[in-house]
């Protein structure tokens, strides 16, 4: 029998912490880890605490379910012109099934680190998400107008 443990990182099935596995992002304060799978997608995000930069947007094709694992996620969610802004702590979840606007985002981070981690979960996978530059496709629905 073969044992992997954390010093091994990861094979085809197991994938374990390794802060150098994280990418940097365009968004400042944003890193992400990425696994995807033939029907779903995990986006481990880690970000600093107090930022900012996730605009109101939805997604057409995708369902994305969120955990916030450290800190704590200040957002809204739901309809465009409702302002009411939800804050989650660890162990909390969102649910955003397709078509569903949420965003706008404030990351509070932990006292330890000073990050908000979210695993966030999508169906079917974004191809947007396997390259850590590429711009994201979602529709804005911001000030700077809705694009995909």
């Amino acid at each position: 029998m073969t044992t992997l443990d954390a010093g091994s990182f990861s094979d085809q099935y197991c994938h374990f912490f390794d802060d150098a596995a994280f990418e940097e992002t365009q968004r400042p304060g944003f890193r992400r880890r990425v696994l995807t799978g033939d029907q779903l997608q995990l986006c481990f995000w880690r970000i600093a605490g107090g930022a900012t930069g996730s605009y109101m947007h939805h997604h057409e094709h995708h369902e994305q379910l969120g955990i916030v694992m450290r800190g704590a996620l200040d957002f809204r969610i739901g309809d465009i012109d409702d302002e009411t802004r939800t804050v989650l702590g660890p162990g909390e979840v969102y649910l955003a099934p397709r078509n569903v606007r949420h965003g706008d985002s404030v990351n509070v981070g932990d006292d330890e680190l000073d990050e908000c981690w979210i695993l966030d979960v999508f169906s079917p996978p974004r191809d947007d998400l396997r390259d850590a530059q590429a711009s994201p496709e979602v529709v804005r629905e911001d000030s700077q107008g809705t694009a995909s």
